[in-house]
């Protein structure tokens, strides 16, 4: 006979229950993520869903991960999304899951000690009108030496709203706002979009206390050249909940007006070069070098300075600025007719 939800059983204690939705694309750190997960104290979660999102799955591209969760391996169904992306992927997850609240992790992280004492405790302590509980993320960076831009990077993440690397959902709050926007694509602003909407319908989401470790995962040197890709999803964000979308998310504008200026001017040198008015291409082009310093000094400075890094700092801060404005101007014209949420979806 199974036992009762939320009753004493061997590690389980009273409490809420719960699913965990994990996307995957497979990566070497989903074996810690769901170690950890296992040997977490307190009520384990009712069904563990990993939704692999890689387009051509291998049939036993898990095995080895999934080899790690003990006693929970039963409680596991893995799933496919297709390589649509997190925001698909957790919706597929979604779909799957009975437990009145889903607890949304990244495959990169590693819950703390007692993390399932502590969700089941931030669960209980929500008020009915609470949609959602934020973790606390911790994200370890080296004491030897100043970090990367890399590594700086990513320590943002200790300080983002809403970030699903470990949020856990009232499942019927997500219903009603019709879970994530599969238009998101990148693990970036799937998450603030969907908070929005959830607070736009009355809902509110709190902070719990649980911590969840989420290391610096390596990167080639080209990681931020690829990461101006989410300047498109900053324009689908404009269009679906208007100019004040930043303020309301606690998101920063970040330096895409200096990139457009930058490379306008860059533009402009070469046109103004082409056209034969030499002076104006000039002062065009010490526009564009000044700005283009002035951003790689300002990623150098509180870095290493290793010759390695300033070497990234340097080709990649030539290359930022026209890819940043690429992306959001083709985000603009791509999502050109989003109406915005409200229309779509009251």
């Amino acid at each position: 006979m199974r036992p009762a939800r939320g009753l004493t059983v061997g590690r389980r204690t009273a409490g809420p229950p719960y699913a965990v939705v994990i996307p995957t694309l497979a990566r070497d750190t989903l074996a810690d993520c769901l170690a950890a997960l296992a040997a977490a104290n307190g009520p384990q979660p009712e069904e563990i869903v990993l939704v692999d999102d890689r387009p051509d799955p291998e049939p036993d591209g898990l095995l080895h991960a999934l080899s790690v969760l003990g006693d929970l391996r039963e409680r596991t169904a893995v799933l496919s999304s297709g390589g649509r992306g997190p925001a698909a992927a957790r919706n597929t997850g979604l779909r799957a899951v009975t437990a009145p609240w889903v607890a949304f992790l990244d495959d990169d992280v590693q819950v703390g000690p007692h993390w399932c004492d502590q969700l089941v405790q931030d669960l209980a302590e929500a008020s009915p009108d609470t949609a959602a509980v934020q973790g606390v993320i911790a994200v370890p960076l080296p004491g030897e030496r100043r970090p990367t831009d890399w590594e700086r990077g990513a320590a943002l993440l200790a300080q983002a709203r809403w970030i699903t690397a470990d949020m856990a959902y009232r499942a019927e709050a997500l219903q009603r706002v019709g879970g994530f926007d599969e238009r998101f694509r990148r693990a970036f602003r799937e998450d603030a979009d969907l908070a929005l909407r959830v607070l736009d319908a009355g809902w509110r989401i709190g902070q719990g206390r649980r911590t969840t470790r989420h290391p610096v995962r390596r990167a080639d040197r080209w990681v931020s050249l690829r990461a101006q890709r989410g300047n498109a999803d900053d324009a689908l964000m404009l269009r679906l909940h208007g100019p004040d979308w930043r303020r309301r998310a606690v998101a920063p504008r970040g330096r895409i007006l200096s990139h457009l200026a930058v490379t306008g001017a860059g533009a402009a040198a070469v046109a103004l070069a082409a056209a034969g008015r030499r002076r104006a291409a000039a002062v065009a082009a010490l526009g564009w070098a000044a700005g283009t310093a002035e951003f790689a000094w300002s990623r150098i400075a509180p870095g290493p300075r290793t010759g390695q890094e300033v070497a990234t700092m340097v080709a990649t801060s030539v290359l930022i600025p026209p890819a940043a404005a690429w992306h959001r101007l083709s985000g603009l014209w791509r999502h050109r007719s989003a109406p915005a949420w409200q229309a779509a979806g009251r």
